[in-house]
Protein backbone atom coordinates (compact mmCIF):
# COMPACT_ATOMS: atom_id res chain seq x y z
CA UNK A 1 0.00 0.00 0.00
CA UNK A 2 1.33 3.64 -0.73
CA UNK A 3 2.83 5.56 1.96
CA UNK A 4 1.72 9.52 1.97
CA UNK A 5 3.94 11.68 4.10
CA UNK A 6 2.51 15.10 2.27
CA UNK A 7 2.26 18.06 4.98
CA UNK A 8 -0.92 20.43 4.03
CA UNK A 9 1.60 23.66 4.19
CA UNK A 10 4.19 21.42 2.04
CA UNK A 11 7.63 21.81 2.28
CA UNK A 12 8.96 23.20 5.73
CA UNK A 13 11.94 25.59 5.52
CA UNK A 14 13.61 26.23 8.55
CA UNK A 15 15.94 28.98 9.79
CA UNK A 16 18.24 29.86 12.45
CA UNK A 17 19.90 33.22 13.48
CA UNK A 18 21.05 33.79 16.99
CA UNK A 19 18.01 33.31 19.56
CA UNK A 20 15.82 33.47 16.83
CA UNK A 21 14.07 30.54 14.60
CA UNK A 22 11.68 30.38 12.11
CA UNK A 23 10.14 28.39 9.61
CA UNK A 24 8.61 29.44 6.08
CA UNK A 25 6.06 27.10 4.20
CA UNK A 26 5.75 25.95 1.24
CA UNK A 27 1.84 27.00 0.77
CA UNK A 28 1.52 30.64 0.40
CA UNK A 29 5.51 31.42 1.36
CA UNK A 30 3.89 31.35 4.64
CA UNK A 31 5.28 32.67 8.24
CA UNK A 32 4.16 29.59 10.20
CA UNK A 33 6.65 29.94 13.59
CA UNK A 34 8.74 32.64 14.49
CA UNK A 35 10.17 32.53 18.35
CA UNK A 36 12.98 33.96 20.22
CA UNK A 37 15.06 32.44 23.24
CA UNK A 38 12.71 29.55 22.89
CA UNK A 39 9.21 31.29 23.35
CA UNK A 40 7.19 32.14 20.51
CA UNK A 41 6.01 35.72 19.46
CA UNK A 42 3.76 35.09 17.08
CA UNK A 43 0.71 32.54 16.87
CA UNK A 44 1.86 29.91 14.88
CA UNK A 45 0.15 26.57 13.56
CA UNK A 46 0.99 23.14 13.19
CA UNK A 47 2.80 21.83 9.87
CA UNK A 48 0.12 19.81 8.81
CA UNK A 49 -2.81 22.54 9.75
CA UNK A 50 -4.14 25.13 7.13
CA UNK A 51 -2.72 28.98 8.82
CA UNK A 52 -5.44 29.43 11.03
CA UNK A 53 -7.55 33.01 10.45
CA UNK A 54 -4.60 33.97 8.16
CA UNK A 55 -1.59 33.17 10.33
CA UNK A 56 1.62 34.59 8.96
CA UNK A 57 0.25 34.52 5.48
CA UNK A 58 1.78 36.35 2.83
CA UNK A 59 -1.20 38.78 1.20
CA UNK A 60 -0.92 39.57 -2.69
CA UNK A 61 -2.01 40.90 -5.35
CA UNK A 62 -3.70 42.64 -2.77
CA UNK A 63 -4.38 43.04 1.56
CA UNK A 64 -7.63 42.77 2.77
CA UNK A 65 -10.98 43.12 1.08
CA UNK A 66 -12.47 44.21 -2.66
CA UNK A 67 -16.24 44.78 -2.13
CA UNK A 68 -18.08 41.98 -3.81
CA UNK A 69 -15.01 40.96 -5.68
CA UNK A 70 -15.91 43.89 -8.44
CA UNK A 71 -13.64 46.54 -9.74
CA UNK A 72 -12.56 48.30 -12.85
CA UNK A 73 -8.55 48.85 -13.41
CA UNK A 74 -7.80 50.64 -17.12
CA UNK A 75 -11.42 51.44 -18.43
CA UNK A 76 -12.45 47.34 -18.15
CA UNK A 77 -14.75 45.94 -15.29
CA UNK A 78 -13.48 42.45 -13.62
CA UNK A 79 -14.85 40.22 -11.12
CA UNK A 80 -12.97 38.47 -8.91
CA UNK A 81 -13.83 34.78 -7.30
CA UNK A 82 -15.70 35.82 -3.81
CA UNK A 83 -13.10 33.81 -1.24
CA UNK A 84 -15.05 35.48 1.57
CA UNK A 85 -18.59 33.62 0.83
CA UNK A 86 -20.12 35.20 4.33
CA UNK A 87 -19.46 38.69 3.25
CA UNK A 88 -19.49 38.66 -0.41
CA UNK A 89 -16.06 40.06 -0.78
CA UNK A 90 -12.85 38.77 -2.50
CA UNK A 91 -10.24 38.73 0.46
CA UNK A 92 -6.73 38.64 1.13
CA UNK A 93 -5.11 38.03 -2.68
CA UNK A 94 -4.51 34.86 -4.82
CA UNK A 95 -1.33 33.36 -3.79
CA UNK A 96 -2.03 32.33 0.41
CA UNK A 97 -3.11 28.92 -0.87
CA UNK A 98 -0.44 28.24 -3.66
CA UNK A 99 2.32 25.79 -3.58
CA UNK A 100 5.98 28.70 -4.25
CA UNK A 101 9.14 27.15 -5.36
CA UNK A 102 12.74 27.31 -3.11
CA UNK A 103 14.54 29.76 -5.25
CA UNK A 104 17.63 29.65 -2.56
CA UNK A 105 17.98 29.04 1.35
CA UNK A 106 20.77 29.16 3.97
CA UNK A 107 20.71 28.72 7.42
CA UNK A 108 19.59 32.55 7.97
CA UNK A 109 17.74 33.13 4.78
CA UNK A 110 15.25 31.56 2.48
CA UNK A 111 13.34 32.98 -0.59
CA UNK A 112 10.53 31.61 -2.69
CA UNK A 113 9.29 32.81 -5.81
CA UNK A 114 5.44 32.02 -7.67
CA UNK A 115 4.83 32.95 -11.10
CA UNK A 116 1.29 34.46 -11.08
CA UNK A 117 -0.26 33.94 -14.18
CA UNK A 118 -3.63 35.52 -15.83
CA UNK A 119 -7.12 34.17 -14.32
CA UNK A 120 -10.34 35.58 -14.85
CA UNK A 121 -10.88 38.70 -12.46
CA UNK A 122 -7.14 38.93 -13.30
CA UNK A 123 -5.51 38.59 -16.26
CA UNK A 124 -1.97 39.76 -15.24
CA UNK A 125 1.24 38.09 -15.03
CA UNK A 126 3.59 38.81 -11.64
CA UNK A 127 6.87 37.20 -11.08
CA UNK A 128 6.66 37.46 -7.31
CA UNK A 129 9.17 36.59 -4.72
CA UNK A 130 9.43 36.54 -1.11
CA UNK A 131 12.88 36.84 1.15
CA UNK A 132 12.61 35.68 4.45
CA UNK A 133 15.96 36.76 6.51
CA UNK A 134 17.15 36.20 10.29
CA UNK A 135 19.89 37.86 12.09
CA UNK A 136 20.91 37.34 15.82
CA UNK A 137 21.12 41.35 16.29
CA UNK A 138 17.68 42.90 13.87
CA UNK A 139 15.65 39.95 13.99
CA UNK A 140 13.36 38.97 11.21
CA UNK A 141 13.34 40.81 8.02
CA UNK A 142 11.08 40.21 5.45
CA UNK A 143 11.50 41.22 1.26
CA UNK A 144 8.29 41.08 -0.96
CA UNK A 145 9.61 42.09 -4.56
CA UNK A 146 6.62 42.19 -7.58
CA UNK A 147 7.77 41.82 -11.06
CA UNK A 148 5.83 42.59 -14.04
CA UNK A 149 6.15 40.17 -16.47
CA UNK A 150 3.54 40.19 -18.75
CA UNK A 151 2.57 43.14 -21.68
CA UNK A 152 -0.08 45.30 -19.42
CA UNK A 153 0.11 47.47 -16.50
CA UNK A 154 -1.39 45.47 -13.63
CA UNK A 155 -2.90 46.93 -10.34
CA UNK A 156 -1.47 45.72 -6.84
CA UNK A 157 -1.11 46.14 -3.28
CA UNK A 158 0.69 43.59 -0.91
CA UNK A 159 0.56 42.88 3.26
CA UNK A 160 1.33 40.34 5.98
CA UNK A 161 -0.73 38.87 8.57
CA UNK A 162 1.26 38.22 11.36
CA UNK A 163 -0.33 37.39 14.85
CA UNK A 164 2.46 38.85 17.56
CA UNK A 165 2.32 37.43 20.67
CA UNK A 166 4.13 38.01 24.45
CA UNK A 167 2.89 34.71 26.08
CA UNK A 168 -0.31 32.59 26.86
CA UNK A 169 -2.63 34.57 28.11
CA UNK A 170 -4.79 37.04 27.12
CA UNK A 171 -3.90 40.26 25.48
CA UNK A 172 -6.22 42.20 27.32
CA UNK A 173 -2.95 43.35 30.38
CA UNK A 174 -0.92 43.92 27.30
CA UNK A 175 0.37 47.68 26.15
CA UNK A 176 -0.11 48.02 22.44
CA UNK A 177 1.32 51.33 20.74
CA UNK A 178 0.44 51.96 17.05
CA UNK A 179 2.07 55.01 15.29
CA UNK A 180 -1.02 55.91 13.80
CA UNK A 181 -2.98 59.14 13.71
CA UNK A 182 -5.80 57.65 11.94
CA UNK A 183 -8.15 54.97 11.79
CA UNK A 184 -10.86 53.38 8.79
CA UNK A 185 -14.10 52.79 9.74
CA UNK A 186 -15.64 49.58 8.47
CA UNK A 187 -18.70 48.21 7.66
CA UNK A 188 -19.57 44.51 9.10
CA UNK A 189 -18.36 43.26 5.99
CA UNK A 190 -15.51 44.91 6.67
CA UNK A 191 -15.26 47.46 3.51
CA UNK A 192 -14.66 51.28 4.52
CA UNK A 193 -17.59 53.22 5.19
CA UNK A 194 -15.98 56.80 5.09
CA UNK A 195 -13.04 58.49 5.18
CA UNK A 196 -10.32 57.96 7.92
CA UNK A 197 -10.70 59.73 11.39
CA UNK A 198 -8.51 61.45 13.70
CA UNK A 199 -7.96 59.12 16.78
CA UNK A 200 -6.92 61.59 19.30
CA UNK A 201 -8.55 61.16 22.18
CA UNK A 202 -10.37 58.04 21.07
CA UNK A 203 -10.39 54.45 21.88
CA UNK A 204 -8.22 53.76 18.94
CA UNK A 205 -5.31 56.13 20.01
CA UNK A 206 -2.32 53.71 20.70
CA UNK A 207 0.41 56.52 19.84
CA UNK A 208 1.64 56.66 23.24
CA UNK A 209 1.23 53.22 24.01
CA UNK A 210 -1.75 52.12 26.32
CA UNK A 211 -3.03 48.67 27.75
CA UNK A 212 -5.61 47.25 25.27
CA UNK A 213 -7.88 46.14 27.98
CA UNK A 214 -11.92 45.12 26.41
CA UNK A 215 -11.18 47.00 23.52
CA UNK A 216 -11.77 44.82 20.51
CA UNK A 217 -9.86 45.93 17.32
CA UNK A 218 -10.36 45.13 13.08
CA UNK A 219 -9.61 48.10 11.49
CA UNK A 220 -6.93 49.98 9.82
CA UNK A 221 -4.78 52.87 10.51
CA UNK A 222 -2.98 55.39 8.51
CA UNK A 223 -1.33 58.40 9.24
CA UNK A 224 2.14 56.42 10.11
CA UNK A 225 4.87 58.30 11.98
CA UNK A 226 7.96 57.14 10.58
CA UNK A 227 11.66 57.07 11.79
CA UNK A 228 14.71 58.92 9.83
CA UNK A 229 14.76 55.64 7.80
CA UNK A 230 11.33 55.64 6.94
CA UNK A 231 10.15 52.86 9.45
CA UNK A 232 6.83 52.85 11.43
CA UNK A 233 7.10 50.96 14.39
CA UNK A 234 4.35 49.20 16.16
CA UNK A 235 4.66 47.26 19.74
CA UNK A 236 2.91 44.50 21.75
CA UNK A 237 4.02 44.42 25.26
CA UNK A 238 3.39 42.12 28.17
CA UNK A 239 4.54 39.19 30.52
CA UNK A 240 8.24 40.41 30.57
CA UNK A 241 8.45 40.27 26.38
CA UNK A 242 8.12 43.10 23.64
CA UNK A 243 7.50 42.01 20.37
CA UNK A 244 8.28 44.95 18.26
CA UNK A 245 6.86 44.98 14.07
CA UNK A 246 8.25 47.54 12.05
CA UNK A 247 7.02 48.58 8.37
CA UNK A 248 9.42 49.92 5.84
CA UNK A 249 8.29 52.87 3.10
CA UNK A 250 5.52 51.92 0.91
CA UNK A 251 3.50 50.19 3.61
CA UNK A 252 1.14 52.83 4.08
CA UNK A 253 -1.19 51.40 6.06
CA UNK A 254 -1.46 49.13 9.64
CA UNK A 255 -4.44 46.67 9.67
CA UNK A 256 -4.85 45.58 13.57
CA UNK A 257 -7.11 42.72 14.87
CA UNK A 258 -7.66 41.20 18.31
CA UNK A 259 -9.17 37.95 16.70
CA UNK A 260 -12.52 38.36 18.78
CA UNK A 261 -14.74 36.53 16.53
CA UNK A 262 -12.02 33.72 16.41
CA UNK A 263 -12.75 30.31 18.71
CA UNK A 264 -11.68 30.19 22.36
CA UNK A 265 -7.78 28.64 21.75
CA UNK A 266 -7.25 32.10 19.42
CA UNK A 267 -9.62 34.66 20.71
CA UNK A 268 -7.45 37.72 22.00
CA UNK A 269 -4.49 35.32 22.44
CA UNK A 270 -2.48 37.39 19.95
CA UNK A 271 -2.88 40.88 18.34
CA UNK A 272 -2.34 40.35 14.47
CA UNK A 273 -0.69 43.45 13.44
CA UNK A 274 -0.79 43.93 9.50
CA UNK A 275 1.42 46.01 7.52
CA UNK A 276 -0.44 47.03 4.31
CA UNK A 277 0.16 49.27 1.40
CA UNK A 278 -3.25 50.16 0.81
CA UNK A 279 -6.47 49.63 2.70
CA UNK A 280 -9.15 47.37 2.14
CA UNK A 281 -11.12 47.59 -0.82
CA UNK A 282 -8.30 49.33 -2.51
CA UNK A 283 -8.78 47.88 -5.80
CA UNK A 284 -12.38 49.71 -5.88
CA UNK A 285 -11.69 52.76 -4.76
CA UNK A 286 -7.99 53.60 -5.84
CA UNK A 287 -6.50 54.59 -2.55
CA UNK A 288 -2.83 53.97 -2.30
CA UNK A 289 -3.31 51.50 -5.16
CA UNK A 290 0.41 50.68 -7.23
CA UNK A 291 0.63 50.22 -11.24
CA UNK A 292 3.28 48.12 -12.09
CA UNK A 293 4.36 48.51 -15.14
CA UNK A 294 5.36 45.80 -17.83
CA UNK A 295 9.14 45.15 -17.01
CA UNK A 296 8.73 47.24 -13.72
CA UNK A 297 9.13 46.15 -10.23
CA UNK A 298 8.11 47.09 -6.08
CA UNK A 299 10.08 45.93 -3.29
CA UNK A 300 8.73 45.86 0.10
CA UNK A 301 10.20 45.19 3.23
CA UNK A 302 8.95 44.69 6.81
CA UNK A 303 10.08 43.13 9.90
CA UNK A 304 9.80 41.55 13.49
CA UNK A 305 12.21 41.94 16.23
CA UNK A 306 11.80 40.85 20.30
CA UNK A 307 13.12 41.66 23.97
CA UNK A 308 12.67 39.66 27.10
CA UNK A 309 12.87 41.27 30.30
Amino acid sequence: MASFSLLRTGAQHDIAAGDYRATVTELGAGLRSLSYRDRAIIAGYDADELPPAGSGQLLAPWPNRVDHGRYSFGGNPYQLDLSEPAHSNAIHGLTRWASWQLVEIGDENVELGLRLLGRPGYPFCLELRARYRLSAGDGLEVTVTAHNGGQWPAPYGTGSHPYLRTGAGLVDACVLELPAAQWLPADERGIPAGPPRDVTGGDYDFRGGRPLGAIALDHAFTGLTRDDSGRAWARLSGEGSTVTLWAGPGYHWLQAFTGDPLGPERRRRAVAIEPMTCPPNAFVTGTDLLTIAPGDSVTHQWGLQAAQA
